[in-house]
């Protein structure tokens, strides 16, 4: 960060348990544990990712071997996704194990932002499954394929059973952590996915319609993509250090522009040190009493209770905001 006021101050404000305080040394004011309210390290899915991955990378091979013993399409293509789903897990549960790392070196942050890339690589695994099944529904529309849809029912119906059970062990953690909501939301399209494939099936027995096989793989692919957009995208955002939705940056602007003192704000800057923390820079003209420490304490603890954000860095600057290079909106 630049500095450029010799008389500035400095907050940081972060929730990790090791470290130390370095009390006022040099300007700089650390502040741990606001409250308990935030966390760096990720809430422990592991013994759900353990679960999941065995139970779903059992279920693979028996959906692979009855897809092509049965000869059905949306079998195989629901194997298909769930194959992408036990990859996700493993990206997921290893970017999970990644972020409990303590920073070193030249990895300041650690290797936080790992939940942030796995997030981002699952959504393009379901991607490229998807592209799999649409080429080769595409294929069996103009070769139809007899399918044997009662062992067809079965085997779906145990999909069902293991991908719900493996989606209720990751919604406790699918609205505060991406990372683990792509997780959930794999396995929730998959529970969606296979009973589709039961319901197809039943249909298929009362109809002998086999082209209803294909069509239904292409109906999984509809559910997929829908799932996976929303996942895509908010990954793609952290990936390109946005603010995570959810955080209105004008919102913070303005909170912090009424705080006691405060005639400007300018260089603000709020992006995703993971998928569970939020990391926030900001220059605060505050001309009066700029070294109190009450103020830049009860400005970062409202950051943390009003919006999330749990990392705060403040730079306090005495004189106009205009003698500061970075003051503009179109500097970074």
């Amino acid at each position: 960060m630049a500095h450029d006021h010799p008389g500035e101050a400095h907050h940081h404000a972060h929730g990790h348990d090791h470290g130390h305080d370095r009390g006022h040394d040099g300007g700089h004011d650390h502040h741990h544990g606001l409250g308990g309210h935030h966390h760096h390290v990720p809430k422990d899915f592991g013994w759900a990712f353990a679960i999941g991955v065995v139970l779903n990378a059992g279920f693979v091979a028996v959906e692979v071997a009855a897809g092509l013993w049965y000869g059905s399409l949306a079998l195989l293509a629901d194997a298909g996704h769930n194959l992408s789903d036990v990859m996700s897990l493993l990206l997921a549960w290893g970017a999970v194990a990644l972020a409990k790392r303590q920073p070193s070196g030249r990895r300041t942050y650690g290797l936080r932002k790992a939940t942030i890339l796995a997030s981002l690589a699952n959504a393009i695994l379901l991607l490229v499954a998807v592209g799999a099944i649409i080429s080769e529904a595409i294929r069996r529309f103009a070769e139809p394929t007899e399918v044997a849809a009662a062992p067809v029912m079965i085997v779906a119906g145990i999909g069902v059973v293991i991908n719900t059970i493996t989606a209720l062990m990751f919604m406790g953690g699918a609205k505060g952590d991406l990372n683990i909501r792509g997780a959930f939301l794999h396995m929730a399209a998959d529970a969606a996915v296979s009973l589709a494939v039961v319901v197809g099936a039943g249909v298929i027995a009362l109809t002998s319609l086999y082209w209803l096989d294909p069509a239904l793989s292409l109906v999984i692919v509809a559910v997929i993509l829908v799932g996976t957009w929303g996942l895509l995208r908010d990954s793609v955002d952290l990936a390109l250090d946005a603010a995570p939705r959810g955080i209105d940056v004008e919102a913070v602007r303005a909170w912090l522009r009424a705080q006691p003192g405060v005639t400007d704000i300018h260089d603000l800057h709020i992006w995703a040190m993971s998928t569970t923390e939020t990391a926030l820079t900001a220059h605060i003209t505050r001309p009066e009493n700029p070294d109190s420490d009450a103020f830049l304490h009860a400005a970062c603890e409202g950051l943390q209770r009003q919006f999330g954000i749990g990392h705060a860095t403040l730079q306090v600057e005495t004189g106009e905001a205009d003698h500061c290079r970075l003051s503009p909106d179109e500097v970074v």
